[in-house]
């Protein structure tokens, strides 16, 4: 596929850039009505989310770069060059974290119930923002037979995984689930953003496997030791917030 969408005399604009524009885009859209049903200031969720995007895109890239950092520093004039591809998720969660946190005090909005609000729309952004790695033939899997596996892809001279709609489809899967339990009085606050990172670094994991692109620390693959730190992160805190009483209900589902 041709990874440039079209051309404006000297611009021109990519299908990365255009999915990732997109998938802000609904995320915004999708998260504001969930403000407007909470009875929340629109006004400053707003901030908080150009906030968190800014802080998270810049974080992701910083990562991406970080790990490729024996690439960028024989060309260092593509570090900002974000529409070839390179923004790492596990960086943009880690600074959406941050900067949210920070920004939630700032407003004086509760983290853990925004953390619920846009956890459905950033898993749903993340299957949308995965197909421009295909437009850029990255992030895909190993060479397999396609009599064995039918449904490999044609990429860089071999059938191999598609790795990127495998986690498009599980993060779309993942963003219907949490749609579902956001509405579900059982679940505490800040519990469905917990459910997401569970989630997505459970697959994250296996996919990264058959990644051939990974980003390594020696041996290892940095997603997958990530994956592993959220996963355990995560359900720590689901059990102790539960235990010592500090996961608050859900006062809009009961008005």
């Amino acid at each position: 596929m041709d990874p440039v969408a079209f051309t404006i005399g000297p611009l021109t604009v990519r299908w990365y850039g255009l999915l990732i524009a997109l998938a802000i885009l609904i995320g915004y859209f999708g998260s504001n009505r969930m403000v407007k049903k909470q009875g929340l200031n629109q006004d400053d969720f707003l901030s908080l989310i150009l906030i968190v995007v800014v802080c998270g895109v810049i974080c992701a890239r910083i990562y991406y770069v970080v790990f490729e950092w024996s690439y960028y520093s024989e060309h260092p004039e593509h570090i900002i060059a974000i529409w070839r591809g390179g923004l790492a998720i596990h960086g943009g969660i880690l600074g959406g974290l941050i900067s949210g946190i920070f920004a939630c005090r700032h407003y004086k909005i509760s983290f853990w119930q925004a953390a619920d609000i846009f956890a459905p729309w950033v898993v749903l952004a993340q299957a949308i923002g995965r197909w421009g790695n295909f437009f850029n033939q990255e992030a895909y899997g190993y060479a397999v037979d396609p009599n064995v596996i039918p449904w490999a892809m044609y990429i860089d001279g071999a059938y191999r995984h598609p790795t990127f709609l495998y986690e498009s489809i599980w993060d779309f899967l993942t963003f219907l689930l949490l749609i579902y339990l956001s509405r579900k009085a059982f679940l505490k606050q800040g519990e469905c953003f917990l459910i997401y990172l569970i989630s997505y670094s459970a697959v994250r994991f296996f996919i990264e496997g058959l990644r051939t692109d990974s980003l390594m620390l020696g041996d290892f693959r940095v997603a997958q030791l990530m994956s592993i730190a959220l996963i355990i992160l995560a359900v720590g805190l689901f059990i102790y917030r539960r235990r010592k009483n500090l996961a608050l209900d859900k006062p809009w589902l009961k008005q």
